[in-house]
């Protein structure tokens, strides 16, 4: 880790305090406390990841360590102070939570990127800067030294901390996420706040079944043995796939990074793929493996996967599509072999178009394939409509139907070019070739017109609608939305035209913007190997900086990949404003400076990724200086 001079922690500011009984919290009432501040944002899949890295470091250390969330809103949604709290509420969050919707505490402490994490120690100095995921076990090394030093000197404080739980609501779903028609006109869901599976009557709000016990874990078993924890997708097979394979029902078993398998007549769930270990692709880069290497006739079960989202039978390509969210990848499963294949993505966030295995997707979340073969996806961290084109059996390339990038969003009809989603999470394809779209943070339900290149909105006022089903049992067709933070599964008609057009405007993700020089701009990453580690150079520069920017073509040169940690852009001519989006990665093996790395050392890949919003100022600063940080 590299040394940070003894800089006193800024004070914590926001709009409010959740999880403290009412009060607000500040250093002196933290004073005594190793503190980890979590910057984090309730649509990101790494922050979700890291809330989970933390819970048993917390539980471990509960009379002396207290995990402080500052909620950092990407969204315009996400500053919404009742869609913060029903966040926490979801996502089960049992320590402190600032709101902090103007990033006030977020640009104090230099925070670039989600998650990022600032140890604080009992003195209230700041002891580590970290961002992304994985650092747990250093962090467990770091809090057992504070604790020794601390406790040395008379001043660590144990005892309980300032978390208050929150009351919660009551019903017979909790969150439900996704959902999937059954044959009978029953509909099954996620009940994804009760770690459970529930079968509505046609009424949608009768329970005919539930499947799981409601405790978060992993278990196989019966109706009421089974466990999942934070299920969402859900796809039934064909009528004569499950009769040979054993289950009707394929779930997206999401904090678990399993696909289970539910036999609806028996009521039992079996595990059909995933070790239960989260899938890393920086660590198998780390290692020199292939990160989308899966061993043909490995066991499913034992190749690890990250948080799949959603779940979808394709007739065109004779295998379940998963959307894996945490890897930002689309995957195949076929459950008559058990074979697991990655089908699009590089496992790099974005959103590029091109040849399947080429593409960039951001947290895909939700599938839905057309009566062409098509899958529309919706890909949420881009706020983006996509499409997965298929040919001959095979996925072949991926398109952007609506979305600009990372940083881009709005509520806006129009066609591709000004059509603005917000973190959409479900796709329905309709019987005429359009799309439905659950536009989440909108808290409306879109429609896209292909053959009219036209976004329209059919309805809105809704709180977080994740997932719609195309219900044709009916004189009129509908779509039965998923409202997930009013717990409930609604109706909404299918006009033939949609509403009066919507235009409340485009917006860019609200953080501080950076000053820069126009012309060239130096980008200095700053890495420094951990203790004990030594950059891996035995097959030449062991860094690489991965460049572009929103909106494309803001750079006249200096983007794409390459070694090394400094680069030098060109700002393009007549541009004033835009997002940078920098990937750095340093390789790193157990060793001692200067010497040798041992033979089968322990090597390890760093990365970060920044997306800095900057403005083109003159006079400004003509470099920009990052922290690349290891913690071991």
């Amino acid at each position: 880790m590299t040394a940070i001079s003894r800089v006193r922690a800024s004070e914590l500011t926001g709009r409010a305090w959740l999880n403290t009984g009412g009060e607000d919290l500040d250093w002196q009432k933290l004073r005594g406390k190793i503190v980890i501040l979590d910057f984090w944002s309730f649509c990101c899949i790494n922050c979700l990841h890291v809330l989970d890295e933390l819970r048993p470091l917390e539980e471990r250390y509960s009379d002396v360590l207290v995990t402080v969330g500052v909620h950092s809103p990407k969204f315009e949604h996400e500053a919404d102070p009742d869609a913060l709290a029903a966040a926490v509420d979801r996502y089960e969050i049992h320590h402190p939570v600032l709101d902090d919707p103007e990033l006030g505490t977020w640009d104090a402490f230099t925070a670039r990127a989600w998650p990022t994490l600032v140890v604080v120690d009992p003195e209230g100095y700041i002891v580590a800067h970290l961002s992304g995921e994985g650092h747990v076990q250093g962090l467990v090394s770091l809090v057992e030294e504070l604790v020794a030093k601390h406790e040395a000197d008379g001043t660590l404080h144990r005892g309980d901390g300032p978390y208050v739980p929150r009351p919660q609501p009551e019903g017979d779903l909790r969150f439900p996420e996704k959902a999937v028609l059954l044959e009978d006109g029953s509909v099954l869901v996620s009940d994804t706040g009760h770690h459970r599976l529930v079968q509505l009557e046609q009424d949608l709000v009768t329970v005919r079944a539930t499947f799981g016990t409601g405790d978060k874990g992993h278990a196989d078993g019966g109706a009421q043995e089974a466990q999942f924890n934070e299920p969402r997708g859900l796809a039934l097979l064909p009528a004569g796939l499950r009769d040979r394979v054993g289950y009707d029902v394929v779930v997206a078993d999401t904090v678990n990074h399993r696909l289970r398998g539910l036999q609806l007549g028996t009521g039992r769930t079996t595990t059909l793929a995933g070790s239960g270990v989260q899938r890393l692709l920086d660590s198998a880069r780390a290692q020199g493996i292939d990160p989308d290497f899966i061993a043909e006739g490995a066991d499913p079960r034992e190749v690890a996967l990250s948080s799949p989202w959603d779940v979808q039978w394709s007739a065109a390509t004779d295998q379940l599509v998963v959307a894996m969210a945490g890897t930002h990848q689309i995957f195949g499963f076929d459950p008559r072999t058990g074979a697991l294949s990655v089908l699009a993505g590089t496992g790099d966030e974005g959103l590029l178009d091109g040849p399947a295995r080429e593409a960039w997707f951001a947290q895909t979340s939700g599938l839905s394939e057309a009566a062409d073969g098509t899958v529309w996806m919706a890909d949420s961290e881009s706020s983006a409509l996509r499409a997965l084109r298929v040919a001959e059996g095979a996925v072949t390339s991926a398109e952007t139907a609506v979305g600009l990038g990372l940083y881009d969003f709005g509520f806006r009809d129009g066609d591709s070019a000004h059509g603005r989603l917000q973190h959409p999470l479900g796709v329905a394809a309709l019987p005429d070739g359009s799309v439905a779209v659950a536009d989440t943070y909108n808290g409306a339900i879109r429609r896209w017109e292909p053959a009219k290149n036209q976004l329209s909105t059919l309805t809105r006022g809704l709180e977080e609608p994740s997932d719609l089903l195309l219900d044709l049992t009916s004189e009129t067709p509908v779509l039965i939305v998923v409202e997930t933070n009013q717990h409930r599964l609604v109706r909404v008609a299918v006009p033939e035209q949609a509403l009066q057009a919507v235009d409340e405007g485009a917006s860019v993700s609200q953080r501080q913007r950076t000053p820069i020089a126009p012309g060239t701009l130096t980008i200095d990453v700053r890495f420094a190997a951990p203790e004990g580690q030594k950059l891996d150079d035995r097959w030449g520069d062991p860094t690489q900086l991965k460049i572009s920017t929103s909106p494309a073509g803001a750079l006249a040169g200096g983007d794409g990949t390459a070694q090394g940690l400094t680069r030098e852009l060109v700002l393009a001519e007549g541009v004033t404003e835009g997002v940078l989006h920098v990937t750095a990665r340093a390789a790193a093996c157990d060793g001692e400076p200067g010497g040798e790395i041992p033979d089968h050392a322990a090597c390890h890949l760093y990365q970060q990724d920044w997306g800095i919003p900057f403005t083109v100022t003159d006079g400004a600063d003509d470099s920009l200086t990052l922290e690349l940080r290891g913690l071991n």
